[in-house]
């Protein structure tokens, strides 16, 4: 396709150029006498667009069933997606690791990706990886991910979902095969005690505050599923759907303010204390 355009491209602009230098040749016509259209006309207005289209329509067809929904059966790793505002979250139903706004798989393996919406439509889309597909509430679609070398893609919804459409982030990483096992066995274990008093004076403040009405925290009483599984948070690049960096001072203020960094998140602002804000970031970043 890109090859197609870029040659029509070049010919427009071509001719484009030859009519500017050479001038516009003028003829006089009689009144009421009809323009008569020439060679160049014809070839260029009708003929070449005609096979350059019915070309690329039967190379795009050729080429749907590479980058459609995989066959039942014919991957090895499956791994459920839903659509959040304005985050994502990745289930891994095989061995129920559970993770946001990060998805790991390993190179040089099929994987599918099953994915639906909470609440809006939204499209999951990888650029570098494979087309998008749309996350519709109530429904299921199938996409095929495979990496032949490992990298970090970037993901991001590709269908307004609302106001913070544009921070909806998500990154997709190929590791080799023993390096995701290892994440994937870190990712399927519930969270690990607090290491430090200032942990553990976190994880009472994140319990006395609520926040595990919203987030689920497993191996803990926090079991929310209105915001991000937070259970192994800390190991993460990003925060809000890469709209901040995961650093223990973006944390803090994450935590003090949500609605200045990412204006219209479902996520309030709680009004603490600076000390039991500074306690849960470091309770929050000790997660990995």
């Amino acid at each position: 396709m890109f090859v197609g355009a870029a040659v029509v491209f070049a010919v427009v602009v071509m001719l484009l150029a030859t009519a500017l230098v050479r001038g516009r040749a003028r003829e006089e016509v009689t009144v009421g006498e009809p323009r008569r259209f020439g060679v160049l006309v014809l070839v260029g207005g009708f003929a070449v667009p005609l096979v350059v289209l019915v070309a690329l329509f039967l190379i795009t067809l050729g080429a749907l069933p590479a980058t459609g929904s995989p066959a039942k059966g014919s991957t090895s790793m499956t791994v459920q997606v839903t659509g959040k505002r304005w985050f994502w979250h990745f289930r891994y139903p095989a061995s129920g690791a559970v993770t946001a706004n990060e998805l790991h798989i390993p190179v040089g393996t099929r994987v599918e990706l099953v994915g639906s919406s909470s609440d809006v439509i939204h499209s999951f889309w990888v650029p570098a990886l494979n087309r998008k597909i749309d996350l519709i509430p109530g429904h299921e679609n199938q996409i095929l991910l495979e990496a032949d070398h490992p990298g970090t893609w970037r993901g991001q919804c590709a269908e307004f979902c609302g106001v913070q459409h544009a921070h909806m982030a998500f990154l997709v990483i190929a590791q080799p095969r023993a390096t995701f096992e290892a994440w994937l066995r870190t990712q399927s274990r519930p969270a690990a005690p607090p290491a430090g008093d200032l942990a553990a004076q976190g994880a009472a403040a994140f319990a006395a505050a609520g926040c595990g009405g919203c987030h689920t925290i497993r191996g803990t009483p926090a079991d929310g599923t209105v915001g991000p599984d937070l259970t192994h948070v800390g190991g993460r690049r990003m925060l809000a759907a890469g709209t901040v960096p995961n650093t223990r001072a973006w944390l803090v203020r994450w935590i003090e303010n949500p609605q200045r960094i990412k204006p219209g998140n479902l996520m309030p602002g709680l009004d603490l204390p600076a000390a039991q804000v500074r306690a849960i970031a470091a309770y929050l970043a000790g997660m990995r």
